[in-house]
């Protein structure tokens, strides 16, 4: 008899283990969105980029949810609420209707897509007490728990941020924090430590002690299938739009202006299989940047950004067209920048490509593509490399490893440019020197120094097409 009964019992576990998995295939069978394919033309073997169409999914006004205008708290909950049911229908579009609505933080679900319509303006809070509890997020190439980004995914898959509309962040306290008082760099010492010691990631709590690591405004953190379309940004915390540890993300058509203090329009950082197109970037920082993280950080979770493609752009201020490090030290490879117009009436950019490093990172830059790209007067020069940029951290803190970066296979092809300092500044490492850099058909209206300053630099040309 216990015999019989023990095999019933594993009769009706198997039975239950096969209706749980029909259940699962049915909800998966029944999602609301479709899944669209992106083949974008490179000179590296580029993926089709998988992203998630919602035009069959269900609408879903946060106003039905109780959103009031000008009332954060009915608002941030009406916005939290809709994302739920969004998500436990297996997907859906919560839509910000035309008006002013002020919110709290936003976390995103899977299957959910975020659509602010024309003539909605989103205002995020500038109380930081809004951004609590804690998030697994980061700080410059450093994993910690800090305030949460203002929209921020963590590991979803299948999320949209869609619409005409515009997203806003109120700098009332923010713009305070751009300062980096002693408190701060304490702060930051203290995180750099503990990741190059390895501390577990939830014990790096960075909220306090007038810490002030300001958070990104959006953060895509571990997601899979990401798209961004149309909307405009404006004012930022920090990082603008920062896709980390993320596959398959399309950024399409949107408009970015933030002037403060650490404000790239685009942080692609460990991630993979990336477009940015079509669209506007006006920034106080690097219009687009490269990362790939920090050292120990970095090298634990060993994951470059690959397979990067940007173009039909207006850039209309920025340090950089596109900065590569110095947060690189999980490695860079496969990108390709084109087609990309930088207003010619402001004089604030640096460079049109610059790559830095330092002898703690690590990592390396492979196969490195920019063309067809014009430019008014440049501050510095078309092309810059330097492998001992450490800003602050020089005397901040310790170098606990020594880790060089190879940088090779970077290839400029068809570059019009105003006055500029120089053509390209390479500053290789002489124990590591920069392989193979090539510049074709470049031509600027004159050089205000010496046209090449390059040293620890092997196989570099520069030809003119006749």
């Amino acid at each position: 008899m216990m015999i019989l009964t023990q095999k019933r019992q594993l009769i009706l576990l198997f039975g239950i283990f096969l209706m749980t998995g029909t259940a699962l295939a049915q909800q998966e069978n029944n999602s609301n969105i479709g899944m669209d394919s992106v083949i974008v033309d490179a000179p590296f073997e580029m993926p089709p980029i998988t992203i998630p169409d919602f035009s069959a999914a269900p609408r879903l006004p946060i106003t039905d949810f109780g959103a009031q205008p000008g009332d954060k708290e009915s608002t941030t909950r009406a916005i939290d609420e809709a994302i739920a049911q969004a998500h436990a229908a297996g997907g859906g579009i919560v839509v910000i209707p035309a008006g002013e609505w002020l919110t709290g933080k936003i976390h995103l679900k899977s299957n959910v897509n975020l659509h602010v319509e024309e003539h909605a303006v989103l205002n995020f809070s500038e109380d930081p007490q809004d951004y609590l509890p804690p998030v697994h997020t980061t700080w410059e190439g450093m994993e910690a728990y800090n305030y949460s980004p203002l929209i921020y995914a963590f590991e979803c898959h299948n999320v949209a941020i869609t619409g005409k509309g515009k997203l806003h962040a109120r700098l009332d306290v923010w713009r305070d924090w751009y300062d980096r008082p002693e408190p701060h760099m304490a702060a930051l010492a203290r995180l750099y430590h503990m990741a190059a010691k390895g501390v577990p990631v939830e014990e790096r709590q960075m909220v306090g002690n007038q810490a002030h690591l300001r958070p990104q405004f959006i953060q895509f953190n571990r997601c899979e299938n990401v798209l961004m379309t149309d909307v405009s940004i404006s004012s930022s915390p920090f990082w603008v739009i920062h896709p980390y540890l993320s596959k398959n993300v399309v950024i399409r058509g949107v408009n970015v202006q933030a002037h403060g203090h650490n404000n790239d329009g685009v942080d692609i950082e460990m991630s993979q299989n990336v477009l940015v197109e079509n669209s506007t970037f006006d920034q106080g920082d690097d219009a687009i940047a490269i990362k790939s993280g920090r050292n120990q950080d970095a090298w634990r979770l060993n994951t470059p950004s690959k397979n990067i493609v940007v173009r039909n752009s207006l850039i209309r201020n920025g340090h950089q067209l596109l900065a590569i490090g110095s947060e690189l030290s999980g490695g860079v490879e496969n990108v390709l920048i084109e087609n990309c117009q930088l207003d010619k009436e402001i004089d604030d950019v640096m460079h049109l490509l610059f790559i830095k490093t330092n002898e703690r990172r690590g990592g390396y830059v492979d196969n490195i593509h920019m063309r067809n790209i014009t430019a008014g007067e440049l501050r510095y020069g078309v092309l810059g490399i330097e492998t001992d940029v450490l800003y602050q951290w020089r005397d901040l803190v310790p170098t606990y490893e020594r880790r060089l970066t190879p940088i090779r296979n970077v290839h400029l092809e068809n570059i019009r440019t105003g006055s500029v300092d120089y053509i390209s500044q390479i500053k290789g490492n002489a124990e590591q020197p920069v392989q193979s850099v090539s510049l074709i058909d470049v031509e600027v209206d004159s050089v205000r120094g010496e046209r090449f300053t390059n040293s620890n630099v092997d196989h570099f040309s520069f030809t003119k097409n006749e």
